[in-house]
Formats: structure tokens, sequence, C-alpha cells
């Protein structure tokens, strides 16, 4: 696929996903949620990264829910739930600190100084924090890190009321819920296509006329 070539300039704010986005981190992410989960057997490891994969761009939070109440149907205790997490936290944590940085970053950051950056993530907040500290690349987000455990519909709602996110605004996501959220939230869409886990995204694409690079250094 040819890159397009894509003008920033009109927007006050870009934000951007952090996995398939700013990080090639979703196959790390994927591998994590089955390692933390295989403790309930193979299959339901196995059921809960097709779940993750279909819903990529939810926290991990709603994901483990979702696993305790309809996969393995356990009660929802916050032991559990807690058990899960640290396991998935402790699996992911060093594949983020070792997994590829999108090339054009910097660059990118150069041809944008006039508008504020933000990362919006279904990742753990204070992970991404100190993910993106150790790897020297929060300082090009400006306006902000946000991340799970609230939702990336309850962020932009809670940073644009609070007048921290400025329009007109741009969302680069990899996920249909990134494209969801952003568009209710009144931001235009990229899609990052090329480190992204939505299957056969073609007709996706042509539905919502979507604008589309397959790496960050493509715009």
């Amino acid at each position: 696929m040819s890159p397009q070539v894509l003008d920033l300039k009109k927007y006050a704010h870009i934000v951007f996903d952090c996995d398939g986005v700013v990080l090639n981190s979703n196959k790390v992410k994927t591998q994590a949620f089955y390692e933390a989960a295989l403790p309930y057997g193979e299959t339901a490891a196995n059921q809960l990264v097709a779940y993750h994969v279909k819903n990529g761009g939810v926290s991990r939070y709603k994901k483990f829910s979702f696993f305790l109440e309809h996969i393995v149907r356990s009660e929802l205790l916050a032991s559990k739930l807690e058990q899960l997490l640290s396991r998935y936290a402790t699996s992911v944590y060093e594949g983020l600190l070792t997994c590829e940085i999108a090339s054009g970053l910097k660059v990118l950051r150069e041809k944008t100084a006039h508008a504020q950056w933000s990362i919006v993530s279904g990742g753990d907040q204070e992970e991404l924090r100190s993910i993106f500290a150790a790897r020297k690349i929060d300082s090009y987000f400006d306006a902000g890190i946000f991340g799970s455990p609230a939702t990336k519909d309850e962020i932009f709602g809670r940073e644009i009321s609070g007048g921290k996110f400025k329009l007109p605004a741009v969302f680069l996501g990899d996920s249909k819920y990134d494209f969801e959220s952003s568009s209710r939230a009144g931001f235009d869409f990229i899609f990052v296509r090329g480190w992204s886990e939505i299957e056969s995204p073609d007709d996706w694409i042509k539905a919502n006329n979507l604008k589309v690079v397959d790496r960050i250094s493509d715009i």
C-alpha cells in the first residue's frame, strides 16, 4: 500500500495510541494475556487471547473481568482479578522496555511543534509513564500520557471538558475502538495499519472512509 501524505498543520492536538502505533507491542501484550490466563488452562487462555485481539484498545481491567465472568465463569473476586493483573504486568513490562519504537517519531514531533501531543491508551497509565520515561520518549507528549483503568472514552471526556485537549484534534490508532472512541470525542482519525491486529480491515477502512498509513514515519 502506498503511504498517504497527510498534513497535520491544522491540528492543535495530536493524540496517539501506544500499542501498535508508538510501540510495536501488540504481540508482546497478546502473549502476556495468554501467559496470565494459562493457570486456568490452555483453552481458556486461547479464548482470552481471541477476545483481546477482537477488542483492541480496551483496557486489561475490562478484559480480565470478562475472562472471569464469561470465559471461566468464576465469581468476579477482587483477589482473582488482582492475580491476573499482576501476572500480566510482570510478563508485559520487559517486553515494553525492549520492543521497537516507531521510527520517525522525533522527526514528526519537530514537524508538528505547533501542536500538543498526548498518549491515550488502553495500557495501564502508571506503567505507560514508567516505560516512556525509561525509553526517553515521554518528553514528546507534552499534554500528557493517559491510560487505564480509565477508558479512552472517559479520558477524552475528562480532558476535553477540563480544557487540556484542544480541538481540532486527530487520533492515530490501530483498532476499531480507537476509531469509535476518538470519533465520539470529535477527533479526526488516522488508522496506523502496519502493526495492527485487526484481521482483513479493508472493508472496515472503506466503509468508514479512513485515512490510512502503514507507520508513523509515513506521515
